[in-house]
């Protein structure tokens, strides 16, 4: 049985995922650029998920400490991101969430932020882990690209042990070689075992890590056809980076969804997940 974990209200939307409920978004810029472009994103991915009745958290990070080189953009910072993210929510009254790199950012976060990210690089850090699971916000955890589905459990018994089980998992692709990513349609239902709503990652699972030398390349024609699989699979929520001008975007340029598409892939995810949810599993036990 997969919990319910319920995230903003207050003000803001309540979006509710678990088992059962509507599909639900995760989405926005990789980066926040300006208050500007961050009003403007969230107000068209936002129109978008009311028209196909999908739930929605507006997502973009202030900062961005995994970046392949120092000359990268790492983002804003603290002190001007984080206003900009208390922006956003109050304006369009959705959810809010963003990467959290270090122990000394997770208050100042968890005072703005309606669900606190964990870096799919840093799945493995107990302190981050314990100190967001101690702020007691919903805590979305990325699954290591060097980390099995099964050792996701540990990760969530550290946010657990806080006296917090408001966790999400998601996958985000596991490191073949170098600079390659592959997805295992299976690590959905073994992270599922866990009982915490388990998503996928579709845009982060499509890039080629530090391929390009200075910044890493992406695949983005096989965001459709890993997101139904994906869906097919089981997942309870969605992950995507959008983007109005990819070409232009400070991070992850290669990756992030054109956001020209976004309504036909959500069409189509909905579709899906009312599909399965409609079939139900098929449980083979011997």
């Amino acid at each position: 049985m997969i919990r319910d974990v319920k995230i903003g209200g207050g003000g803001v939307a309540e979006v509710v995922i678990g088992e059962g409920r509507p599909l639900t978004l995760i989405a926005g810029p990789c980066a926040i650029e300006s208050e500007e472009h961050s009003l403007f994103m969230c107000a068209e991915i936002k129109a978008i998920c009311e028209k196909l009745g999908v739930q929605y958290v507006f997502k973009s990070c202030y900062n961005k400490d995994c970046r392949s080189s120092h000359r990268s953009f790492l983002g804003l910072g603290l002190d001007e991101g984080l206003p900009i993210l208390a922006k956003v929510r109050e304006v369009h009254k959705v959810p809010v969430t963003s990467d959290v790199s270090y122990v000394e950012w997770v208050d100042d976060t968890a005072k703005v932020v309606d669900l606190i990210q964990i870096p799919a690089y840093l799945s493995r850090q107990t302190a981050l882990l314990m100190a967001a699971g101690a702020t007691g916000k919903p805590v979305h955890i990325k699954k290591g690209q060097y980390m099995g589905p099964w050792n996701m459990k540990n990760a969530a018994l550290k946010v657990a042990a806080q006296g917090n089980d408001k966790i999400l998992l998601t996958d985000r692709g596991t490191f073949f070689g170098y600079n390659m990513l592959v997805n295992d349609m299976r690590c959905f239902r073994i992270m599922r075992e866990t009982g915490y709503p388990v998503g996928y990652d579709v845009t982060h699972s499509i890039q080629l890590p530090e391929s390009l030398g200075t910044s890493s390349g992406g695949q983005r024609e096989f965001i459709p056809d890993l997101m139904r699989a994906a869906l097919g699979a089981g997942v309870d929520f969605l992950f995507m980076e959008v983007h109005d001008e990819p070409a232009k975007a400070l991070c992850d340029a290669t990756t992030q969804l054109p956001l020209k598409y976004l309504e036909p892939l959500l069409t189509q995810a909905v579709a899906f997940y009312e599909l399965r949810r409609e079939m139900g599993p098929i449980e083979i036990t011997e």
